[in-house]
């Protein structure tokens, strides 16, 4: 039994939120493929099913993003499975939007529930890190990645999540190269050839650390006070923050036509 985990903020004031995205993985992997229905159990909820010819368990922690280890670490003792068997999906400000990598083991970098889940599994289990990018500077961080999806995200975050999909078996069989080009002939598809140079990509040509999100100046205008807001999140996961109702609701009826099609 492997364990996929996605990591994300129980509720659906935070189904949206950039934070989210491994959740959001989870249910278009368990919609493409036919899982078993969501139940809820070890603090999260799961759902059980086949990718290829591997059993998988998909975990949705709802302990809040700075305790996932916990239901993790219930899920892993009870089906006697080690760090190696988990992989996990989480959000990653240091990629450009749309990008993806695949490592195994490491450090947290600062994600909470990557840290979570050292505390509880330890360092060795495998991460699928996708690509959100980066509001410009770090006192922007907790307010962007608790804020939804903006509009101009739509179709980068569509192509990645149905490319996440397509490569689920090889991912599952320990194939991380041939995962990681199923989701770039959706991301990245190959150009018609013309006889001429193609131009180059300005995008893959960003430095991924510091990556600044398009809607950063609107972002920074939301946070003037978000110091002391970041530090509330970050020390106490009762008190995270939904963000901005009405920047919420502006993104809300084209994103959630586009999950409609993972239920």
């Amino acid at each position: 039994m492997q364990i996929f985990v996605g990591l994300g903020n129980p509720g659906s004031k935070y189904a949206k939120n950039r934070h989210n995205i491994g959740f959001m993985a989870l249910d278009g992997l368990a919609s493409a493929h036919g899982f078993a229905p969501w139940k809820q159990k070890f603090q999260a909820q799961i759902s059980e099913g086949l990718l290829g010819r591997e059993k998988i368990l998909l975990v949705k922690p709802q302990t809040f993003m700075n305790l996932s280890g916990q239901a993790v670490g219930e899920a892993a003792r009870f089906y006697k499975a080690t760090a190696q068997d988990v992989t996990v999906f989480h959000d990653e400000l240091d990629l450009a939007p749309g990008r993806l990598k695949v490592k195994q083991g490491g450090g947290h970098a600062g994600h909470n529930g990557l840290r979570s889940m050292h505390a509880h599994i330890g360092e060795a289990y495998r991460r699928v890190r996708m690509g959100i990018g980066h509001p410009g500077h770090k006192d922007l961080v907790a307010r962007y990645v608790l804020h939804d999806f903006a509009k101009v995200d739509e179709t980068w975050l569509e192509d990645l999540l149905h490319g996440l999909c397509d490569g689920a078996a090889d991912l599952a069989a320990g194939d991380a190269g041939r995962f990681m080009n199923a989701v770039a002939l959706r991301t990245s598809p190959p150009r018609p050839s013309t006889g001429k140079r193609a131009p180059a990509d300005k995008q893959s040509k960003q430095k991924p650390t510091g990556q600044e999100h398009p809607n950063a100046k609107d972002i920074q205008k939301q946070s003037q006070t978000n110091t002391d807001h970041k530090d509330r999140i970050l020390n106490d996961p009762s008190q995270a923050d939904t963000g901005s109702a009405e920047t919420g609701q502006k993104n809300h009826s084209a994103l959630e036509r586009f999950m409609d099609k993972f239920k």
